[in-house]
């Protein structure tokens, strides 16, 4: 890729909320990749239901995601987003509503009355499956000041962007089943390999089992710990608050201590880039990321 590229930026609503941290880590390494975020024309886009509201009104989700991707198709852009869970949502939803032709016209009637209309040319992507395929990672290791030499960096994909494989786009573009893995070695990293990175992070069920979703945040973060993990990165900021966040509350669940700092995909690679850890959030989360910052410091 030479030159910026733009897109409509969907950083749905738990960057927005609960992670504000990765909407500004976002912000900083985007600026610096030449990739621009068109947001004035996403304003007023709604969630995506998370997959909890499909599961009582799927048409009612559905209609969300179309008028979400009107709105994209408004801009004339294409469609970005920061959530592994707003992805593989949106994904589903656009797949359904492109493959029936009847259904999309009676959303689009819904849509009507604020003078939006799906016409089926969104392509929601989000930010990781954009570094491999559009950005390319020779760019973002050219933006690299700072190797994060002597780190290991275990990926976590979480549900949503692997499954269902069907609509997610993995036949076509096969290079998405590795792509954690391709950026943190792009940064510097060794990649801390464990077979939970692609289950799921327990935050779904919540609440109502709480009790079997902190056994996967201990499951998952200690497999990784014994893995040799430094620390865990994922694309998605649902798991990042049920591993960052209910961490403390799995450690004591499972009697172990944990003590795995959880980073945001653009965090990761904020950290290499050199930018100010303050200015990506890493004081904000629950699990202190002191130490892994200090690590990168004297690693220079």
């Amino acid at each position: 890729m030479t030159g910026s590229v733009k897109y409509a930026f969907y950083p749905g609503c738990v960057s927005r909320g609960a992670c504000p941290e990765l909407y500004s880590a976002t912000i900083e390494v985007c600026a610096r990749l030449g990739i621009e975020l068109e947001t004035k024309g996403m304003q007023s886009a709604s969630c995506t239901g998370a997959g909890v509201l499909q599961e009582k009104n799927r048409r009612l989700g559905d209609t969300l995601n179309a008028r979400n991707f009107a709105l994209a198709e408004r801009t004339g852009l294409p469609l970005m987003t920061i959530c592994s869970t707003c992805q593989g949502v949106m994904a589903q939803a656009n797949d359904r509503l492109t493959k029936d032709p009847d259904y999309l016209k009676s959303i689009n009637a819904d849509l009507a009355p604020e003078g939006l209309e799906y016409k089926g040319t969104a392509n929601p992507k989000h930010l990781l499956w954009i570094l491999l395929e559009e950005v390319g990672l020779n760019r973002v290791r050219a933006r690299v000041t700072r190797p994060l030499k002597g780190l290991k960096i275990a990926p976590f994909y979480g549900c949503y962007i692997v499954r269902p494989s069907s609509v997610l786009g993995y036949q076509e573009h096969p290079e998405r089943s590795d792509a954690l893995e391709q950026v943190i070695q792009v940064v510097g990293a060794e990649v801390a390999d464990f077979p939970g990175k692609t289950a799921c992070c327990g935050f779904p069920i919540l609440t109502i089992n709480e009790k079997a979703s902190m056994k996967m945040v201990s499951n998952h973060t200690l497999s990784a710990k014994d893995a040799g993990a430094t620390a865990m990165v994922t694309p998605c900021p649902l798991c990042h608050l049920n591993l960052d966040g209910y961490q403390p509350t799995a450690a004591a669940q499972a009697r172990k201590p944990i003590d795995l700092s959880i980073l945001h995909l653009p965090q990761l690679i904020g950290l290499a880039m050199g930018i100010d850890a303050k200015a990506l959030g890493l004081n904000k989360h629950i699990m202190s990321t002191q130490k892994l910052v200090s690590q990168v410091a004297v690693a220079q």
